[in-house]
């Protein structure tokens, strides 16, 4: 019972304060469920992460539901994914009513001005430690190349040209990605 109530009180924090949707709630979910809590390892984040992209829906909800599941089955599962709503529930409600009451105003304005800054900081932040992990190993900044993998940093490399010049759906990535990892692994190749 005890830790649903801090799966619960967790991840009401995580929504609360993940202003700017899910990537830029993966530091404050990271903090609580790997640093804090000490619920998953930072390669299970990683791997909670990317499940969490490859699903449909949020990225923050899916990760709610997998840690929740982890942590205390079905009903940790809904406990966090609840949690996780809640307070943008109340919260979208609340701005609702008032940018419809106040949305003529100036200072609403620079109000949604001021955020973005903070926004695509968080987001990179969380950009940041998962590709430093996926590439290193390790989710800080690194401090020597040693441990980085070259075979990872040839796959981001493609992944990210054909991304970002080709235009091909990110699926077909993910997957071939995930095909080429299992082929480079069967053949005994160092990933």
């Amino acid at each position: 019972m005890m830790v649903l109530l801090q799966l619960l009180l967790s991840f009401v924090q995580i929504g609360l304060y993940s202003f700017g949707g899910g990537y830029a709630a993966l530091p404050l979910i990271q903090y609580q469920v790997v640093d804090l809590h000490k619920w998953l390892t930072v390669q299970e984040f990683a791997d909670v992460i990317t499940i969490s992209q490859m699903t449909p829906g949020p990225i923050a909800i899916n990760a709610a539901s997998f840690v929740g599941r982890k942590v205390a089955g079905l009903p940790g599962s809904i406990v966090a994914t609840f949690g996780n709503v809640l307070p943008s529930l109340i919260i979208v409600l609340i701005l609702a009513a008032l940018f419809a009451r106040y949305r003529s105003l100036k200072v609403m304005d620079g109000i949604l001005y001021g955020l973005r800054p903070a926004v695509v900081g968080l987001i990179a932040s969380a950009g940041l430690a998962i590709l430093f992990l996926a590439l290193l190993g390790d989710q800080n900044f690194p401090t020597t190349l040693e441990t980085l993998s070259l075979f990872a940093v040839i796959l981001f490399a493609f992944g990210f040209t054909i991304t970002k010049f080709k235009k091909i759906n990110p699926i077909f990535i993910i997957i071939g990605s995930g095909v080429v990892t299992v082929l480079a692994s069967l053949a005994g190749m160092k990933i």
